[in-house]
């Protein structure tokens, strides 16, 4: 009976103490259980935390990436258009001293055009120029400044050119008039021996018409021509010996004749002043001397009048 007794308190306290260790390892994992998903938890959360901030890093580098990238490309365009904007100024820099050398030639053609004293304008050098220096800083001309400069020389060239194209006609065309104008006498030294119109025939004696002037010279000296004019003659012809024949426009025409030496051939231009022949005794003459006669639609009229022009243009 004690021993059933002792048995059954044994197993009770064993009972007992088996729950007790039950209690104390369920609430030990429950513990645990609780520790761990705490840690969990921060550990979620730092990881969390850790892929944002990669996330964030990542944009952060893309964003700088672009941002250079961008600056990147907008420096080549600038360099693009920078180069281009002096591509276009050279260019035009070049067409401006095309210009200033169309004018310079077109400017020395009309100093020698005018007869003006040589030097008076040397389109060879720069023009002279000069003054005191300024007190304020000089400063460099930007690229906008250069090209509103370029324009404004560009204007100025184009306006020169105009005006000085203008005055290169009005002067070729009064040029062109003077050498038309029939004027002087047919040779440089001479004078004259015999008039236009009715003179006793150096051959004959007997009463003959002269259609012209003479001139004596000295064999071999110039002849020129009284104005500018195409040769439509240069040969023999009976009576005259060696003949010039000058065409002058409006029917007029000037003969030179009894030369030693014709000096041009039929289809040159010649200019006023311009030696055509030598004087001579050639065709029918008694010595030398050149026989001078105007044409106007081919009959003779008095040369007097073009030899007293020269005298009254000269007076």
């Amino acid at each position: 009976m004690r021993m059933d007794s002792h048995t059954s308190t044994t197993a009770a306290v064993s009972a007992r103490d088996i729950r007790r260790w039950i209690f104390l390892a369920l609430s030990l994992m429950a513990a645990l259980c609780l520790l761990s998903f705490s840690v969990g938890q921060q550990l979620g959360e730092k990881a969390v935390v850790e892929a944002q901030n990669a996330v964030l890093e990542r944009q952060v580098v893309q964003n700088w990436t672009q941002t250079l990238e961008d600056q990147a490309t907008a420096i080549a365009v600038t360099r693009q258009q920078y180069s281009q904007q002096m591509d276009m100024l050279t260019l035009r820099l070049g067409e401006l001293q095309s210009r200033l050398l169309r004018l310079d030639a077109l400017g020395q053609r009309l100093t020698s055009m005018s007869e003006l004293p040589e030097g008076e304008f040397d389109f060879d050098s720069l023009p002279s120029v000069g003054g005191p220096e300024d007190v304020i800083p000089p400063e460099s001309f930007n690229l906008a400044d250069l090209d509103a400069s370029l324009s404004r020389l560009e204007l100025q060239a184009e306006s020169r050119q105009q005006q000085l194209g203008v005055l290169s006609d009005v002067l070729v065309h009064d040029k062109i008039a003077r050498q038309q104008v029939l004027a002087g006498k047919p040779v440089r030294t001479g004078w004259l021996s015999s008039q236009y119109g009715f003179r006793s025939d150096p051959f004959t004696g007997r009463r003959a018409w002269h259609n012209g002037l003479d001139f004596a010279g000295k064999a071999g000296s110039d002849i020129i021509a009284v104005a500018g004019g195409v040769v439509i003659f240069a040969g023999t012809r009976y009576g005259y010996g060696n003949t010039v024949e000058i065409a002058h426009g409006d029917g007029l025409v000037t003969r030179y004749a009894h030369c030693k030496e014709i000096l041009v051939s039929v289809g040159d231009v010649v200019q006023k002043d311009q030696t055509v022949a030598l004087l001579g005794s050639s065709g029918r003459s008694t010595g030398p001397h050149v026989h001078f006669e105007v044409l106007q639609d081919g009959k003779g009229v008095s040369p007097q009048k073009y030899v007293q022009r020269a005298t009254a243009r000269a007076g």
